[in-house]
This record gives structure tokens, C-alpha cells and sequence, in this order.
């Protein structure tokens, strides 16, 4: 959270309250500012300004921290018009001020990072951070030498101006493969491995900087990240 900030927003996103009850609760006298009412939505606080509701102090949200096992079927936003988003499983207050670090398709399985810290997932996704991202991947025939070493190297993807930076690839077996790489790229991994003629049949996120996915985490289900994970963005810069 940003300072300084309106007053309205403020306790909508440090409460339940919607902004619509909000203006209704400095209406009828309700919220006070260093202990003087206030009537103003649009008023704009400080970190120091102690701000109350209905008699209750309200301190700054501390960030919140979520990783989530994302199963088929479900996009990794917070709001779509076609389909259900990963918001559907997370069980937490003002889940709706929550972002996705770093998007999966809505085919591609795994770790989803969820927050609202700002500046956290701007390490995460972009570019000059090269947050390193780990997927297993199977795909339609086996890799050959060569086709590895072009995508170790950087192909050329269509539509697009410049090849990608050099992944890393390990062979599970025959079929199955980790990939890591350090862009976000629309579709990446799949278009990189159509572009050594490949086909990626499923598609699944182990790690993104120093988190990996918890193995505890049935499809669907999520946890808070530990104070270790979250320092663990920064640290891989």
C-alpha cells in the first residue's frame, strides 16, 4: 500500500468494507482521523495518521504471500469473463487486492505465486530481474542432442524480434524434460518447443527464483509462502 493514499481506499483495503459502506459510515460519523471525525472519502492519509472504524484502530495490511498448486481448467488471473480464475480457491479476506506473479495458461499446471506487495511482484515478473522459472515438461517425441542444444542456446520464436535468452534442459527420461528460463514470453515453453518441432503435451511449474512448488499441495490447494521463500526473490537477483 502506497502513501499517500485517499482515506476511502484505505479502509477498503485494511477491511471488509466496500467503498459504497465506507462513504456511508463517514456519512453517519463513524471513521475519525488522529481521533477527529471526518466526512471526506477522498481525503488523503499518511503512514502516520492513525485512522479509526467504528471505534477500531486500523494499522497498515502487511503484505500478503500465497503459493498455489493450479490445476487444469483455470486461469491465473483475478478476474475473466469466460472462465474460472485461481481466486476460486483462495479462502482469504480482501482476496480480490491479491495479483498473480507470474501467469500460467490455463492448461499449464503448478506454481502460482499470489500477492499484494507490489514492488515483491515486480522482482518476480519483470524482465530485468530474470526471476528463473523451472516447468516439467512432456512433450510429443523425444528431444533430440540437437534440438536441446538450440533451446539451450535461444530460438527463434515466431513473431517475435529477438531469440530467447538460453534455458537450461534436463533430461528426465524419453518423453519428460526440465526446462529453466528467465523470461515470461507469451506461451513460451510451448512455442519453444514448437520451434525445434516439437509439440509440448502437458506442461507443469516447478519453481519460480528460490520457491519451489510444496509436494504436500493436492491440485487446488495453496499455502502462506515462509519468510525464507519470500526473502529467497530478492536474494536471486
Amino acid at each position: 500500500m502506497k502513501f499517500p493514499i485517499r482515506l476511502d481506499r484505505f479502509i477498503s483495503q485494511s477491511t471488509d468494507f466496500s467503498r459504497k459502506q465506507v462513504k456511508r459510515l463517514l456519512k453517519d460519523g463513524e471513521i475519525t482521523v488522529n481521533q477527529e471525525p471526518v466526512f471526506q472519502a477522498d481525503l488523503k492519509i499518511d503512514e502516520s495518521d492513525k485512522v479509526s472504524v467504528v471505534g477500531e484502530v486500523l494499522g497498515e495490511l502487511t503484505p500478503r504471500y500465497f503459493m498455489l498448486n493450479k490445476p487444469e481448467g483455470f486461469v491465473s488471473a483475478t478476474k475473466d469473463r469466460e472462465h474460472m480464475t485461481v481466486l476460486e480457491f483462495i479462502d482469504e479476506p480482501r482476496k480480490e487486492n491479491l495479483s498473480v506473479a507470474g501467469r500460467l495458461d490455463i492448461d499449464t499446471t503448478g506454481l502460482v505465486l499470489l500477492t499484494d506487495d507490489g514492488q515483491w511482484l515486480h522482482q518476480v515478473i519483470s524482465p530485468k530481474h530474470q526471476c528463473e522459472k523451472c516447468y516439467l515438461v512432456e512433450t510429443q517425441s523425444p528431444l533430440s542432442d540437437k534440438a536441446i542444444h538450440k533451446l539451450e542456446q535461444g530460438v527463434w520464436l515466431n513473431n517475435e524480434k529477438k531469440r530467447t535468452a538460453p534455458a537450461v534442459v534436463t533430461v528426465v527420461d524419453e518423453y519428460h524434460y526440465r526446462i529453466t528460463i528467465t523470461e515470461g514470453r507469451y506461451h513460451q515453453v510451448k512455442r519453444m518447443f514448437a520451434a525445434v518441432e516439437n509439440h509440448v503435451e502437458a506442461l507443469h511449474r516447478e519453481r519460480v527464483g528460490g520457491i519451489i512448488l510444496d509436494q504436500q499441495l493436492a491440485p487446488g490447494e495453496y499455502r502462506a509462502l515462509t519468510t525464507e521463500e519470500i526473502a529467497s526473490i530478492a536474494a536471486n537477483e
